[in-house]
């Protein structure tokens, strides 16, 4: 599986981060420029052009200067730990939102970036996801189509699962493809007689080609989760520890080794399903905290993630738990 491939114009050579993770492979790791390329997803020529604005900037001497090199290791740490092709890390933050809102700009530079003609993208939801549409600035695409990949909140304090396929969508001026049932039903005969309708199995046709996934991790601890515990009663958030949650994805609920559990809560979410997924060409989970870390690891594993989107401290965390 390749990276996300980006647009090579202009604006890369201004990415420092990108450039600093050029320098970091081609000097710090003795990578050639043809394999630098390959492995950011960009072409021979723009590399050459990073490496040497790098030059010129003074930013590759001895070594590679300041805080955004540690976290270019960092983030190649991590792809090696976990099998990743690429690990995004951005600086630590001060509390959990914070870090949800760094997480979510690198997402929205990435997406600008990695948006091609006629995909297929699949978004799930969270303040995560919702803090990418803040730096999200594409050029203009054609034939590209976004899906929810779950149902919606009737009412909600947080972000509502629709909200970041539909803003995404009209960023993208793309069709958009909403998921037309609520989150969480009132019983499994309810989630399979929904599924069979017409129009939602009409999503999960297309939910089987993605060509993108785009997922966060939602925790059961801290302030982790917070629509998903408006949905649920405190005795079934109980219940699903007891069962060994320890994540969920887009209100599927999933162990440390990312096994979707045997549990009736799981049997009244109207999603496309985790196997829908991890089928889709490239996944992309965008998460971060060190309290999210069991999340994010349980995630990966279960989606088979191809791109993470993280902070330094769930990096951090990830490395000693891997």
């Amino acid at each position: 599986m390749a990276r996300l491939r980006r647009n090579a114009g202009a604006a890369l050579s201004d990415d420092a981060s990108l450039r600093l993770r050029a320098a970091w492979l081609y000097h710090g790791f003795g990578r050639t420029q043809t394999e630098v390329a390959e492995q950011l997803g960009i072409g021979r020529s723009t590399v050459i052009r990073l490496l040497e604005e790098a030059r010129q900037r003074g930013e590759v001497k001895i070594s590679i200067e300041d805080r955004v090199p540690d976290l270019a290791e960092l983030s190649i740490r991590l792809e090696r730990a976990l099998g990743l092709d690429e690990a995004i890390v951005v600086p630590a933050a001060d509390d959990e939102p914070a870090a949800a809102r760094a997480v979510g700009l690198a997402l929205g530079r990435l997406l600008s970036e990695a948006v091609t003609d006629g995909m297929t993208i699949g978004v799930g939801w969270g303040r995560t996801l919702s803090a990418a549409l803040e730096s999200l600035n594409p050029p203009r695409r054609s034939g590209v189509k976004v899906m929810s990949l779950m149902g919606g909140a009737v009412e909600t304090q947080f972000a509502n699962p629709f909200e970041f396929a539909w803003r995404l969508g009209g960023a993208l001026q793309a069709g958009c493809f909403l998921f037309p049932a609520p989150l969480l039903v009132d019983s499994p005969d309810t989630q399979a007689r929904l599924m069979a309708e017409r129009s939602i199995a009409q999503l999960a046709r297309m939910a089987a080609s993605l060509d993108l996934a785009v997922v966060s991790a939602g925790g059961l601890s801290g302030t982790g989760g917070s629509l998903v515990r408006q949905l649920l009663t405190g005795a079934e958030v109980t219940s699903l520890l007891q069962h060994g949650a320890v994540a969920d994805i887009m209100c599927n609920f999933i162990d440390a080794g990312g096994a979707v559990i045997d549990h009736p809560v799981n049997r009244r979410v109207m999603s496309v399903g985790v196997p829908a997924v991890r089928a889709a060409r490239h996944k992309v989970l965008a998460s971060g905290g060190r309290a999210r870390a069991p999340a994010i690891l349980a995630v990966a594993r279960s989606i088979g993630c191809n791109t993470l989107v993280t902070d330094e401290a769930a990096a951090h965390a990830l490395l000693a738990m891997a």
